[in-house]
């Protein structure tokens, strides 16, 4: 069986990645932006140029997207949803509200397309090793057509349940990451003020039970050996804008996320809105947080 032609909506760190990835499996890819993909871009990645949506949707049979919010994939589904997509399976892999394609469901089967909501976790360089995971919502039939694409992307793939289910499964993975990060920094604070040094903080947390492969990777950022920016502070603090609209919408207490909230912005206030997350820890260890 021939492989379903991809394309992909959104060329960031993330889209490009997966673009990238695809066409290095032998997927037919085709790109489109908002802001415009330039050919030579679309020749470092691999893909084609298209031209619009529509142009996109008539040269896929899988349309992914990869934006950076909800106004983005609203904005993008609308114009979808005026091309030709009878027969076509938009997924959706950005980091969003469980809303935003329950919103898009009637229009699109009525157009006789399939939606699935498949946000990732894992930053782009995990993307192009096929080592991220994937937290799908939608019909067990959308599912397995999908299945192919997702098994090229991801070893950790997790159909979750419903349409939007997969937002919701991905939203809850990002506030225990959050969490993480909080305790880390409050840590480092409390044993910097205890007269800890640094270099045995970080040598106890990395090898406790509490260590993580997230904070692991993060290691060379939190000692300032690197400024590599796997997700950057602006990012952690959009994706909180979401988990808090959703736990507030549901009656849910979030007090760690909120001090997580707090602690981001001000990283950011301070001038590191574009640097990786692990600043946030770094700053503390610096007596600076």
């Amino acid at each position: 069986m021939s492989k379903e032609r991809i394309g992909i909506v959104g060329l960031g760190r993330m889209g490009s990645a997966m673009a990238e990835r695809l066409a290095r499996q032998d997927f037919t890819v085709a790109g489109w932006t908002r802001s415009g993909l330039s050919a030579e871009k679309a020749a470092d990645l691999g893909i084609a140029a298209a031209r619009d949506p529509a142009a996109l949707a008539a040269a896929s049979d899988i349309v992914i997207l990869a934006l950076l919010d909800d106004a983005a994939v609203h904005a993008v589904l609308d114009e979808l949803a005026t091309a030709d997509v009878a027969g076509k399976l938009i997924v959706d892999t950005s980091t969003v509200s469980p809303e935003t394609l329950r919103a898009h469901e009637a229009a699109m089967t009525e157009k006789g397309a399939a939606l699935l909501d498949a946000p990732i976790s894992g930053g782009p360089e995990m993307l192009l090793a096929g080592t991220v995971g994937l937290y799908i919502g939608g019909a067990e039939k959308d599912f397995q057509r999908f299945l192919a694409v997702a098994e090229t992307l991801s070893n950790r793939i997790h159909h979750v349940g419903k349409l939007g289910d997969g937002a919701s499964a991905k939203l809850v993975n990002n506030m225990m990451l959050m969490g993480l990060w909080q305790i880390m920094k409050e840590a480092v604070e409390l044993g910097g003020r205890a007269g800890l040094a640094r270099e045995k903080m970080i040598e106890i947390l990395s090898g406790s039970p509490a260590a993580s492969p997230a904070m692991k990777s993060r290691l060379p950022v939190i000692l300032g050996e690197t400024e590599v920016v796997g997700f950057p502070v602006s990012g952690v603090l959009k994706d909180m804008g979401v988990v808090l609209d959703l736990a507030g919408r549901l009656g849910v207490a979030t007090p760690a996320i909120e001090a997580a909230q707090a602690s981001f912005g001000r990283a950011a206030a301070m001038g590191y809105a574009e640097a990786d997350l692990g600043t946030v820890v770094r700053l503390a260890l610096e007596g600076k947080g």
